[in-house]
């Protein structure tokens, strides 16, 4: 009987502790409203100049040393997954992150952010680091893969976020 009011105890316990862990989040800014690319946001071959859109995370894990944003287009099948619009690092302290907003099209960014990987677009569409929504205005669906990275690279959370249509 003692054994099993124990283990009752510690699946109580186990199930409030993980209620109370909060899920890291993302709330996108500088007009980014997840359903429609701002004017301007696009790429230059659309006349736009557009950058990634400044983002606050909260709740990060403890051990988050950077976090790591893959941009993405859903409907581009080749630039659609694992940063096919290019990753950046922004290095963070604590739990939670303002990521500025970074010029698209360039290696050179502002503050400590690096490129992770450069976008993998080809041709005229080619960039060393984040290419901005570049569609042409068919309405295709932009989003971000947000994730909390320690400092040996282990990715410790991770989670989607709609950048919007364009």
């Amino acid at each position: 009987m003692r054994i099993k009011v124990a283990f009752i105890a510690g699946l109580v316990t186990l199930a409030c502790a993980s209620t109370a862990m909060a899920e890291m989040s993302v709330k996108l800014g500088g007009g980014w409203d997840g359903k429609k690319v701002p004017a301007g946001q696009q790429c230059s071959l659309h006349g736009g100049n557009g950058s990634t859109p400044p983002m606050k995370v909260t709740n990060l894990p403890k051990a988050t040393a950077w976090v790591y944003v893959e941009y993405n287009d859903r409907d581009y099948q080749p630039l659609s997954y694992k940063g096919g619009h290019g990753v950046i690092g922004y290095p963070v302290k604590g739990g939670s992150a303002d990521l500025y907003a970074v010029a698209g099209m360039t290696a050179k960014l502002k503050g400590n952010a690096k490129v992770i990987s450069k976008a993998r677009a080809t041709g005229q569409y080619v960039s060393q680091g984040y290419l901005p929504p570049c569609s042409g205005g068919r309405n295709n669906r932009y989003f971000a893969v947000v994730k909390a990275v320690d400092a040996s690279g282990k990715v410790l959370e991770k989670t989607n976020v709609e950048m919007g249509r364009y």
